[in-house]
């Protein structure tokens, strides 16, 4: 045996494997009680390939689970947001696969909309089809001023997705959603901004550090509140009659919980409240 050789041919075939970055992965950051999880495809300007999709559902679900994490931001390496799905791996797709396809997605959609931790986008570059819709999903959207938000989904001969159709007409209203959709038109953060598709705008490469920020604000309230916040906006519109429901139901239960008596006693004895999230 050629041990010489041996161990070339194994060093040259861990040479050749794809490394996370090359297939699309998602990177985890802590700051204190925010994590903040990175897109990284690069050099498909974080194109949502089917590993970077597998490894952001496994990250965001590991972050949801851990009570020592208050707030997520979303954001992109390179930077990009989302450049939206990754059209090379929609080769060969059939009806019956595509839909099958699209309900693993929708894994995705869940754990950011019906979670019951604040998620924010920081977007800097492309937010573009998919990529568009993730940013609309999350609670808080933070964008560069010069970002670029698109929904070209017509422009391969596909409907917006990742609940796209859900999340940008509760933003935007039906018909500024009908003409991004119907025309694909790229709009930058500002316009973003004016049409309520983004909630705060910041100069280009601030994004992130902006989101960090405003995560860092909202830990520092009760997370039992915030949840209910999350989870009572997530489901309007609602009839007055169904809202007074949900008030009467979670202000009981919030009025029963630890950080409720904190909150109380720190305001009366005029400092900051320490919520434990119980």
């Amino acid at each position: 045996m050629d041990s010489k050789k041996d161990l070339n041919n194994i060093m040259n075939a861990a040479s050749q494997t794809p490394s996370g970055a090359d297939i699309g992965e998602t990177l985890v950051e802590r700051d204190g009680p925010v994590t903040i999880l990175k897109l990284n495809y690069p050099k498909r300007r974080n194109a949502l390939s089917l590993p970077l999709r597998a490894s952001l559902i496994d990250a965001l679900t590991a972050a949801l689970a851990d009570d020592t994490c208050r707030v997520i931001v979303l954001t992109g390496e390179g930077g990009h947001f989302c450049s939206g799905g990754d059209i090379s791996s929609f080769e060969g797709i059939t009806p019956a696969a595509g839909r099958s396809r699209m309900r693993r997605a929708h894994g995705l959609i869940r754990l950011i909309t019906q979670s019951d931790k604040p998620v924010i986008a920081a977007v800097e570059g492309h937010a573009a089809g998919a990529g568009m819709c993730i940013a609309a999903d999350c609670d808080i959207v933070v964008s560069a001023a010069d970002a670029k938000f698109s929904c070209t989904f017509n422009k391969i001969g596909l409907l917006p997705d990742l609940g796209g159709l859900w999340s940008i007409p509760l933003r935007v209203g039906i018909g500024q959603a009908k003409k991004l959709m119907f025309t694909g038109r790229m709009i930058d953060g500002n316009q973003a901004l004016a049409l309520g598709l983004a909630d705060e705008v910041c100069e280009s490469g601030k994004a992130l550090e902006t989101a960090v920020a405003m995560g860092h604000e909202i830990a520092r309230v009760s997370p039992i509140s915030n949840g209910m916040v999350k989870a009572a906006l997530s489901q309007a519109p609602l009839s007055l009659e169904d809202v007074l429901a949900t008030e009467v139901n979670g202000q009981g239960l919030l009025y029963g919980t630890e950080d409720f008596q904190e909150g109380k006693k720190a305001f009366f004895e005029k400092r900051p409240p320490q919520f434990k999230g119980n």
